[in-house]
């Protein structure tokens, strides 16, 4: 099946900002979380779906060659790693696509740089409000400790032949000349008489390495913390690539959160609405007292400043919207039901549209409607 495109995917123009891409992203992953859709296959193929997208486009550069090659472009293998804890090789699988042409464009000899690698960290809302520090544990490549990664046994090597130690050899093809990677020594300059048994010359292995990371204060979905060389180990005398956290946080069962609002529904009997009363709303910080007044309906928001989220971007918080729903009772005792009826009897005449003036104007504009059918 032929995939659908990232920007149709997220639902944005491709002239879409950064901010647009990220908000675009955060709603389908609250909408299709597997957390919130359990067993649900079309969530989940939707939720990844969605974050493939998010991972090519707020990324600059594989953002401008989708943008010119289209998914073709993806399909020697960047590497899924999604769902939490995923990892994924984000080393450029394009590098220089007809090699450094008339010996001009990015230097390609010598030792390779370790590849970049992305942890997928899922957060409550509470952990990403307040910020957190987290232990991982991160499959990588690493340095051979039996060789001491250098890939010989003898931790001896000898200068290329081929290449004679510049990691390139030049082509000439037609009125082109070439220069690409040295096949004999892979572009390090090097060859080893005597391959490390534990790695097989290469010089590294894979192994877990814990970390520890801090995650500020405020991060939210989409969020991205990098830590500089904490990748895979490079070839010897190469730097190690990065490790990219990215942030997931969780659905919460009470407060939904847009930005640096939080938003949250109120339960409320219909006496408490209709009377008014004093209630407690819960914040991230404790409970908080509210005054409802009398006549209120299902939908009310009530704003309470400063009890939303500051974001890592922000220098105030934001808001916390608690939305009122008016609850019918259930359960009614004979007695309850009484008092009901009783109740529901003070309502009829022609007295009664004062008393529920949205229910008195939705039945006008029915008839109305009727009439200009009929009529």
């Amino acid at each position: 099946m032929s995939k659908r495109d990232y920007y149709e995917v997220l639902g944005v123009s491709k002239g879409a900002s950064d901010d647009e891409l990220k908000k675009a992203y955060r709603r389908l992953a609250m909408k299709h979380h597997p957390d919130r859709n359990p067993g649900d296959a079309a969530a989940e193929e939707a939720f990844k779906e969605a974050k493939e997208a998010y991972d090519v486009l707020s990324d600059a550069n594989k953002r401008r060659i989708y943008d010119q090659h289209g998914h073709a472009a993806f399909e020697q293998g960047t590497g899924g790693g999604g769902g939490p804890g995923g990892y994924a090789d984000m080393d450029d699988i394009f590098g220089d696509i007809f090699g450094d042409i008339f010996g001009g464009g990015r230097q390609r000899g010598g030792p390779r740089r370790g590849s970049d690698l992305r942890y997928v960290m899922e957060l409550d809302l509470e952990e990403a409000v307040a910020g957190i520090e987290k232990r991982i544990e991160v499959p990588t490549m690493a340095n051979c400790g039996a060789c001491d990664g250098t890939g010989a046994e003898d931790r001896k090597t000898e200068t290329c032949g081929t290449c004679r130690g510049v990691g390139q050899v030049r082509m000439q093809r037609g009125i082109f000349q070439m220069q690409q990677t040295c096949p004999s020594c892979g572009g390090s300059g090097k060859v080893i008489p005597k391959p490390c048994k534990a790695c097989h010359g290469t010089g590294r292995v894979r192994q877990e390495k814990t970390l520890s990371v801090k995650i500020p204060a405020g991060v939210d979905t989409g969020d991205r913390i990098r830590l500089q060389g904490e990748g895979e180990v490079g070839q010897p005398g190469a730097p190690s690539g990065d490790l990219y956290v990215d942030i997931q946080v969780r659905p919460h069962p009470v407060f939904e959160r847009e930005g640096d609002d939080l938003y949250c529904e109120i339960p409320l009997r219909f006496s408490q609405a209709a009377l008014g009363a004093s209630i407690a709303v819960p914040t991230l910080e404790g409970e908080v007292e509210i005054k409802i007044p009398a006549e209120t309906q299902t939908g009310k928001l009530f704003r309470l400043r400063g009890k939303g989220v500051r974001s890592v971007r922000s220098r105030a918080p934001g808001d916390l919207h608690a939305r009122v729903v008016v609850e019918t009772p259930v359960n009614l005792t004979a007695r309850q039901r009484e008092l009901l009826e009783e109740f529901e009897q003070t309502f009829q005449g022609e007295d009664a549209a004062r008393h529920s003036p949205k229910s008195s104007t939705f039945f006008d504009g029915v008839r109305a409607f009727w009439d200009r059918m009929t009529g």
